[in-house]
């Protein structure tokens, strides 16, 4: 009886999982960028509209330990501004979306999700982060770079 208890939640985790990963922007060769000021200083603007919105195309900020998550996801969104130069506020709402990985030991990774707001506005929206995974950090449609004067 133990053993069929076992083997019947062994196949419930295992089942949650997808045996092939969905996401479709991981680079294993990306460089994280430099940091200064405790923001990530990107450089560079997403082309792809889904790029941090869509589930198949997070920011893949990864290969980070899960102590490491809080302090790099506030690098790369203070490194960020709304269109009009709004403050971005951010708040880890949930995890969704389990993966296939190598980079733990259990071999799953799951993304998180973010509610994201712009100071002074009801504007709210939802980006997805990758904390297991590498890819470009870029700034997502939608919101700017901070200038390096914001920097100094």
């Amino acid at each position: 009886m133990k053993y069929l208890a076992f083997i019947g939640t062994a196949l419930l985790f295992t089942s949650c999982i997808s045996t092939k990963s969905t996401i479709k922007n991981i680079d294993n060769t990306a460089i994280r960028p430099s940091y200064a000021n405790e923001m990530y200083l990107i450089t560079e603007y997403a082309e792809d509209s889904n790029y941090g919105f869509d589930a198949d195309y997070p920011i893949n900020i990864g290969f980070i330990h899960d102590k490491q998550e809080e302090i790099n996801v506030y690098y790369f969104f203070n490194g960020l501004e709304g269109p009009n130069g709004e403050k971005i506020n951010f708040k880890k709402i949930d995890t969704c979306c389990p993966f296939p990985t190598k980079n733990t030991t259990m071999g799953a990774g799951t993304l998180s999700i973010y509610e994201v707001s712009l100071e002074g506005t009801t504007k709210k929206f939802t980006i997805y982060i990758n904390t297991f995974e590498k890819g470009k950090l870029i700034c997502p449609k939608g919101l700017k770079i901070k200038k390096k004067s914001t920097l100094e």
